[in-house]
């Protein structure tokens, strides 16, 4: 996944609290889903395998997502 370029500015990705991140790299407890908790200039997420939570900048989060999906019947 890629940023989206605008008059030369990085557009960011929409992230909402609820939102399923994939990551590049995988947890050592083996899972690559993350759920997003909290959305601000820091993202938190919280993983899907064993339930640790971190806390990421914007700019850290976008660059290690490999792919942001929202569970059904959300909107956002």
């Amino acid at each position: 996944m890629s940023n989206v370029w605008m008059r030369g500015m990085p557009v960011s990705l929409e992230i909402s609290v609820g939102d399923i991140a994939t990551m590049r790299k995988t947890h050592p407890c083996g899972s690559q889903q993350w759920t997003v908790y909290r959305v601000g200039a820091d993202i938190g997420i919280k993983c899907l395998g064993c339930g640790r939570r971190v806390m990421l900048p914007r700019r850290e989060f976008e660059r290690a997502v490999k792919k942001l999906t929202r569970p059904e019947g959300t909107s956002g």
